[in-house]
C-alpha cells in the first residue's frame, strides 16, 4: 500500500486521512468554509490557496469528476478549487454529428496567461488511443510562452482521466501526460494508494489508479459510479491538503 506522507516534503509528517465525509451530502452552509479572503492571526488579509481544475470533457464524464474534485478541494479550509474548460478544437457541425451534448456555460474557458495565478493544478481529460485527447494537448501546446520562462515551474499538479474500457488507458493516459508537466517543471502529485481499501477492492468495476481519479465511460452512456466519484472527491481533498501544508497563504 502507498503512504500518503510520502508526497510531502518530510516523511515524518502524518499521512492524510482517507476517511472523507460523504461527498454526496455536503455540509450545511454554516459548516462550509468562509469567503475567499480572511484575516490571519497577524490581522493581515490572506487569500485562499487556489487549485485550478482545468479539463476537457466531450460527453460529460470528466466534467462530473471535475466538479466532484472541486468539492473535495473546497472541503479543506483555506483552499479553493476553480473550474476551467480548455478550448474546443472541433467545429460545431462535427460535434453535432457526434451527438456531443452542450457544454456547461457557467465554467469559463481558461486563458493561458491566467495559469500563473494558480497555486496548484488538477488536469482532467479523456483518452484517445491511450493518451490525452487532442483538445487538451492543443491547449498545452499553446502554453509555450509560459514554458520558455518556466513560469509554472514548481507548481504541484495532478491528473484525472476517462476511458471507455478498463484496458483503455486508465494508467497510460496519465503516465504519458506526465511529460508535459515535466517540461514545465511542475511537480506531479499522484494519489498513490491513499484512497485505502477501495484501491484494491476487486468486487466492483471502477476507474482510477495510483496516478489519479478516473471513470470508465463504456460507450458513453455509463455514468460515474459512486466509488469513482468518491475517489475524485478524495483526490481534490488530498491535493488541497498537501498544498496547504507546503505553501503559506499570502
Amino acid at each position: 500500500m502507498g503512504k500518503g506522507g510520502g508526497c510531502v516534503p518530510s516523511k515524518n509528517r502524518a499521512s492524510i486521512a482517507v476517511s472523507d465525509p460523504d461527498p454526496d451530502h455536503p455540509p450545511p452552509p454554516q459548516e462550509q468554509k468562509s469567503a475567499a479572503q480572511s484575516h490571519n492571526p497577524a490581522g493581515e488579509i490572506a487569500r485562499n490557496l487556489r487549485i485550478f481544475i482545468v479539463y476537457y470533457s466531450m460527453y460529460g464524464h470528466i466534467e462530473l469528476l471535475a466538479k466532484r474534485i472541486k468539492r473535495g478541494v473546497d472541503s479543506v479550509d483555506g483552499v479553493e478549487g476553480i473550474l476551467f474548460k480548455v478550448p474546443e478544437t472541433l467545429p460545431p457541425k462535427t460535434l453535432e454529428q457526434m451527438k456531443v451534448p452542450a457544454k456547461d456555460d457557467s465554467v469559463p474557458v481558461i486563458e493561458v496567461g491566467k495559469m500563473v495565478e494558480a497555486d496548484g493544478f488538477l488536469f482532467g481529460f479523456p483518452t484517445r488511443y491511450g493518451s490525452m485527447a487532442a483538445q487538451m494537448k492543443s491547449f498545452f501546446d499553446s502554453t509555450i510562452d509560459l514554458w520558455k520562462d518556466q513560469r509554472l515551474a514548481g507548481i504541484p499538479a495532478g491528473l484525472f482521466v476517462s476511458t471507455g474500457t478498463q484496458g483503455g488507458g486508465q494508467e497510460t493516459t496519465a503516465l504519458t501526460a506526465v511529460s508535459l508537466l515535466a517540461h514545465h517543471g511542475m511537480v506531479y502529485v499522484p494519489i498513490g494508494y491513499t484512497f485505502g481499501s477501495e484501491m484494491t477492492n476487486l468486487d466492483t468495476i471502477r476507474g482510477g489508479s495510483p496516478y489519479g481519479a478516473g471513470v470508465l465511460s463504456g460507450d458513453g452512456s455509463r455514468p460515474p459510479s459512486s466509488t469513482e466519484l468518491h475517489l475524485a472527491h478524495h483526490q481534490g481533498k488530498y491535493m488541497a491538503t498537501l498544498l496547504k501544508r507546503s505553501l503559506p497563504r499570502s
